[in-house]
């Protein structure tokens, strides 16, 4: 797999459905940013009150991300072929039965990613590549979390290296161009510039993101077609 091929073929269909793409994640991130911004201002002394914002907003934003997640990859799907063909609405529609998979998987990658880069930084990074198949995997072959797990290690097997070269040169592009963008809001009162900075922010890279691992699901999968799901094994590595 070509790094260079990927990026540019998920620069491609960014820049070609850029207007799909960003309302597909504006609809969600209005709302969860908005949420964001709240628990922020509602911070104050009192502790049970910022726990309860922290818990809610926590609770909101994780499904919120995934359900984004699933149907920018939805998108992806649909329009490699040149043409949209589903609504927006009728994308999130069709990835509503694959959220509680998307959550529960992310969840669990997030957990086993995050420890393993606070005590130990290269498992860590080796988990975020061999799991970075897991929303595409989900959405695409309407697999199971368990079964997601073993699948998208399979798919970067023999490409690890690549796989981990796009997930760090995506994931620092959208950081650094994430925050040029919040930047921009700054002028902005504090509410506000929190608020719309996160909101275009996201809109504009995490439809990125999205597109390029997509984009690499569809160079590696071909190579190694899927098992039929109820033959997959359902433990996670």
């Amino acid at each position: 797999m070509s790094i260079g091929g990927v990026l540019s073929e998920a620069w491609s269909v960014y820049q070609r459905f850029l207007g799909r793409f960003f309302m597909t994640a504006l609809i969600v991130f209005v709302a969860l940013d908005l949420l964001s911004a709240l628990a922020d201002r509602a911070a104050g002394d009192n502790a049970g009150a910022n726990v309860f914002w922290f818990l809610l907003g926590a609770l909101i934003s994780v499904v919120g991300y995934f359900w984004v997640q699933a149907a920018l990859v939805e998108t992806v799907n649909d329009v490699r072929d040149g043409r949209a063909d589903r609504t927006i609405g009728e994308t999130y529609s069709a990835v509503r039965p694959r959220l509680a998979a998307a959550t529960i998987a992310g969840l669990l990658a997030a957990i086993g990613i995050g420890i393993g880069l606070v005590f130990l930084i290269v498992p860590g990074l080796y988990l975020l590549t061999i799991w970075s198949m897991l929303i595409p995997v989900i959405v695409i072959e309407r697999r199971s979390a368990g079964e997601a797990f073993t699948r998208s290690r399979e798919i970067v097997r023999g490409n690890g290296w690549s796989m981990f070269g796009l997930v760090i040169v995506t994931f620092l592009s959208v950081a650094v161009i994430s925050a040029v963008i919040r930047a921009l809001f700054l002028p902005l009162p504090g509410f506000l510039d929190v608020w719309l900075g996160s909101v275009v922010a996201h809109s504009l890279t995490v439809p990125f993101a999205a597109a390029a691992l997509t984009t690499a699901y569809f160079h590696l999968a071909t190579k190694k077609p899927a098992e039929p799901a109820s033959a997959a094994p359902l433990a996670a590595p």
